[in-house]
């Protein structure tokens, strides 16, 4: 596999692209919106909500947690997770700069 040279891109480029990982499976889709609607989760009502197996789940929280969108806490054998607040708010405004770009006026093309 090719190195992806991030460095030769902006910051926000990275940030951007960084978020829409989370976005990039429905599954984590999925675990986002059953995150907010219960504003808390244990990692097995994930299992039996989405319908995916443990280590699926897992893996996708797992990622979600590293995209900075959400946090867990340990509560003894389980792990109980939920979005970042802060960190989805920056986000929000992160993907909002980004995608309310309109084109400006140019010469007729495509």
């Amino acid at each position: 596999m090719g190195v992806t040279k991030t460095e030769i891109f902006t910051d926000q480029q990275n940030r951007v692209s960084t978020f829409a990982k989370a976005f990039a499976h429905p599954a984590r889709v999925a675990i986002l919106e059953q995150l907010f609607n219960l504003n808390a989760c244990i990692c097995g009502d994930l299992v039996n909500e989405i319908g995916l197996a443990q280590a699926t789940i897992s893996q996708h929280l797992k990622e979600l947690k590293n995209l900075g969108l959400i946090k867990g806490d340990v509560e003894g054998t389980k792990v109980c997770y939920c979005i970042h607040e802060e960190n989805w708010t920056a986000m929000k405004k992160e993907m909002n700069e980004f995608l309310n770009q309109d084109k400006t006026a140019t010469p007729e093309c495509c």
